[in-house]
């Protein structure tokens, strides 16, 4: 029984050391030398301040700048601390609804956009915490933010284009656009609006 049980605390403790020390401290090793944006939260910093990070997304509602996806984190979305999606299915007449004032919403802020709107500013993602947009979802927005900002079209334009980020290793995932770094740059290149809210 002695012997049995030495073995036991002997594992236990090996698995420990292992699984609790060795693996945490490699892991976390590695992404700091091979992602170390990534690693430490993808934090931004402007003017001197943190203004959010390039991994979590936040709320934008001012005309000026280019708005995300929908949030169903939290009781007013884009809750850091509620990561989740609706958990609403296809056939929920809650969710049906929710498309639908979406919808009604982003025609009323956007009358000069582009035929339909992207489904991603329509539907909220998994985590509800999704912090970029499709091309097509910040094109779609662009004649708002351009109009708001008193600046030509075809410069935001321009900015989209260059700010779209591609698949990962080429093949994983979509093109995407970063909200807050466009939102960023877009104050950078033609200044804060006046009233700037959010």
């Amino acid at each position: 029984m002695r012997r049995e049980l030495a073995i036991a605390i002997r594992m236990a403790l090996a698995t420990l050391l292992l699984t609790g020390i060795a693996y945490p401290l490699t892991m976390t090793g590695l992404a700091q030398v091979l992602f170390p944006h990534q690693a430490n939260g993808g934090l931004i910093h402007h003017e001197g301040r943190l203004v959010g990070s390039t991994l979590i997304g936040q709320r934008f509602s001012t005309p000026a700048y280019f708005h995300g996806r929908p949030s169903a984190a939290g009781a007013e979305g884009y809750d850091a601390s509620a990561s989740g999606g609706s958990n609403l299915g296809p056939t929920s007449g809650k969710l049906r609804d929710r498309v639908a004032a979406n919808v009604e919403s982003l025609r009323t802020q956007n009358p000069s956009a582009p035929g339909p709107a992207p489904v991603d500013l329509i539907t909220a993602s998994g985590s509800g915490l999704d912090p970029h947009v499709s091309p097509e979802a910040a094109r779609w927005q662009a004649p708002r933010v351009a109009t708001a900002r008193g600046v030509p079209l075809a410069a935001i334009e321009t900015l989209i284009e260059t700010h779209i980020e591609p698949p990962y290793l080429g093949v994983l995932g979509d093109p995407r656009v970063n909200v807050l770094r466009l939102n960023l740059v877009l104050d950078k290149q033609f200044g804060a609006p006046l009233g700037r809210g959010d």
